[in-house]
């Protein structure tokens, strides 16, 4: 039984050159099985180049939809088709394998198992591969050295698993391989996608006032946008110091493939003078953006005096027409 859809790894054939990518960069297949009865399932299947999500399944059909032009490395339509079909019977056998399981391994319906597989690349150069099983969410167990190992604190589920897994050793040695032979051949896919994970995209920020926390007090929230790559680093600062009360948000992904990040501090009404949002990112080069609240503040009141004197006169001149024009 093999869990992976790793013949999709297959994608990466075709070499080529991945220099000029500093930081370590995976491609993974993430693969994501609901069982909810023992006729009821469901099944997600997508692979990821870094943070990009490259691919994803149509179980359906399983046929492998690219969400990007790089998403087709060097593969030619007929070579996909292949591909496809070896996909579509894995992933048989994952949802076969898990329903015939079910009961020995004492797996209690409905149960969610996430798969995840992959290849690791630093420097131009194949690293090394992973593959493991989480059931719940927590981790499970892991392909290591030809054969499946249960996690630490994964329990005797787990133990009862790599018991079945590894009675039968031909499954392990195709995981095996598949792993060994193929990842060295994701430079086709990094090499395509090269130009997208070096480039370097510029956020916007922008402050607004959340939600009260309570009376006398204010919520500060700094909204971060369109910044790529992913890490960022977004702090309330007095001056030179770091407010420690920040809360970061979850970094969560734009419709572009670029980044959003909100930053939030509480704080007394009085207090709010004087604090400012500094943002650094890779693509500023060292021009640190940083929005002061006072200014905020003042371009409020800026429009809140702009308005509220036309929002009179507006009405003015409606009571009039009704008063001298009916």
């Amino acid at each position: 039984m093999l869990f992976l859809l790793l013949p999709l790894l297959a994608v990466l054939l075709g070499g080529g050159n991945a220099d000029g990518l500093k930081e370590p960069v995976s491609f993974r297949v993430i693969q994501i099985a609901s069982f909810y009865n023992h006729s009821w399932k469901r099944n997600l299947v997508s692979g990821y180049l870094g943070d990009l999500q490259t691919h994803t399944l149509d179980t359906n059909s399983s046929t492998t939809i690219f969400l990007w032009p790089l998403s087709r490395g060097n593969f030619s339509n007929e070579e996909w088709k292949q591909l496809e079909m070896l996909i579509h019977i894995r992933y048989v056998q994952f949802l076969e394998g898990m329903h015939r399981h079910s009961r020995e391994l004492q797996f209690e319906f409905p149960f969610e198992i996430q798969v995840i597989g992959g290849c690791e690349l630093h420097s131009g150069k194949f690293s090394g591969s992973f593959h493991r099983l989480a059931y719940q969410g927590s981790d499970f167990v892991s392909f290591q050295n030809n054969s499946w190992l249960p996690s630490p604190v994964a329990g005797n589920m787990a133990k009862r698993l790599c018991k079945v897994l590894n009675q039968n050793q031909h499954q392990n040695d195709i995981t095996h391989s598949l792993l060994s032979d193929t990842c060295p051949f994701i430079l086709g896919l990094l090499d395509a996608g090269k130009a997208h994970l070096q480039r370097q995209v510029k956020p916007k920020a922008w402050l607004s006032c959340g939600l009260s926390p309570g009376p006398g007090h204010l919520q500060l929230v700094c909204h971060v946008s369109g910044f790529y790559p992913k890490p960022v680093w977004v702090k309330w600062m007095r001056g030179d110091q770091e407010q420690q009360g920040t809360q970061r948000g979850d970094i969560l992904p734009n419709a572009d493939g670029t980044w959003y990040l909100r930053a939030t501090l509480e704080v007394a009404a009085g207090e709010a003078a004087g604090l400012s949002c500094r943002v650094k990112h890779s693509s500023l080069e060292g021009q640190d953006i940083i929005l002061y609240w006072e200014h905020h503040s003042s371009m409020g009141l800026i429009i809140l005096a702009v308005i509220v004197p036309l929002l009179l006169l507006i009405g003015l001149v409606l009571w009039f027409r009704k008063r001298f024009f009916r």
